[in-house]
């Protein structure tokens, strides 16, 4: 990409869209078209195309999707498949009507069958049944792999899928009924810190800043206390409880959206879908794991996080509730052939989030 280039990120203000847009700011890129979804609504396919046929974009980052944690995605199964494959139709089949000449698309790792190898090679795909919470939103990004390399391969594109393993960074969701592990395990410890230190000032300026089901830090006392309890948060004499979905014994990968922006824009400048189905008899699964290489039970996680945050309370953990795929480590050989390496520690990338996380409260 040129420093001029036209330059469409699409979800530029989530996780993984701000740290790319960050990422080519940082770089000297300053072209860029951005839509809000108040602005843009990227269901709908014909203002989409609208869109991309006043803008013409040069290059496309389709950081966009419906996400969340095990809860949101077992809940709102529907939700999660027909808002993704939507999402993602529109912007691959409306840059290939307007000539766009490169899109990355992002994936996830519960593409791949939850009883696979470990660590997860990209030719893993398909193999065999998905794990079950998560499985609507896999097979839609399954689908925007297939839509890449298909139309690559019909039409002649340039369009490049990178799965990330699991993100955290500046900008993730902290909404306890639909967050991801990594921040929820932050804004349970947070709270609980505050909680055992009587802090309710501190409380109320983080339920005002993100309400937890409506309640704010100007409802009730009774209903501030009920919904710290029903997300497992609650006093026990003179401590504090924090009970965690799950067994704790799963493990997971972790990359900061930083080293993902990195990772994107390395990809985006340097690969081409040649170099990924190149020697290949039947061309199929040319995405490309991005991760650390490096992973850890979610209990060490926990503790991790409780250090980092400084939560002197105690963990319960509930094995009632589901673990979800017991290990996710992603292979990634292909993209360090390829050269390029993550760079940020988890507990550094850790510190680093919580630190604006609390900075974002103020």
């Amino acid at each position: 990409m040129h420093k001029n280039a036209k330059i469409y990120i699409a979800g530029h203000r989530g996780l993984v869209g701000s740290a790319i847009l960050r990422g080519l700011k940082e770089q000297g890129y300053d072209n860029f078209v951005t839509r809000t979804r108040k602005e843009l609504d990227l269901l709908d396919q014909k203002a989409v195309l609208q869109f991309f046929e006043e803008e013409k974009p040069e290059y496309v980052f389709l950081a966009a999707a419906k996400v969340g944690g095990i809860m949101a995605n077992n809940t709102y199964r529907g939700a999660f498949i027909y808002e993704n494959l939507q999402i993602q139709n529109n912007i691959i089949h409306s840059s290939y009507q307007v000539g766009v000449k490169k899109l990355l698309f992002l994936g996830s790792s519960c593409i791949y069958p939850k009883n696979a190898p470990q660590p997860l090679k990209e030719d893993y795909l398909l193999s065999e049944e998905l794990e079950y919470t998560n499985e609507p939103y896999a097979i839609a990004k399954i689908a925007g792999i297939k839509m890449c390399e298909s139309y690559n391969l019909q039409y002649g594109t340039d369009y490049i899928s990178v799965m990330p393993t699991n993100l955290y960074g500046p900008n993730d969701n902290y909404n306890l009924e639909t967050s991801h592990v990594l921040p929820a395990l932050i804004r349970k410890m947070h709270l609980g810190k505050l909680l055992k230190n009587n802090d309710w000032d501190a409380i109320d300026t983080d339920l005002n800043t993100r309400p937890i089901e409506g309640v704010s830090g100007d409802s009730d006392q009774t209903e501030k206390i009920a919904i710290l309890e029903k997300y497992g948060i609650y006093q026990k004499d003179q401590s504090v409880v924090i009970t965690l979905w799950g067994s704790g014994t799963p493990m997971r990968e972790f990359l900061h959206s930083d080293d993902m922006a990195a990772a994107c824009i390395y990809v985006m400048n340097k690969i081409t879908f040649n170099d990924v189905a190149e020697g290949k008899t039947e061309i199929r699964n040319t995405h490309i794991n991005i991760g650390c290489g490096e992973d850890l039970t979610i209990k060490d996680l926990a503790l991790t996080i409780k250090d980092v945050v400084g939560y002197e309370g105690e963990l319960m953990w509930d094995a009632t509730k589901p673990d979800g795929t017991m290990r996710k480590l992603m292979d990634v050989s292909k993209m360090e052939k390829l050269g390029w390496k993550a760079t940020i520690s988890l507990k550094d990338g850790i510190a680093n989030v919580y630190g604006k996380y609390c900075e974002n409260l103020i």
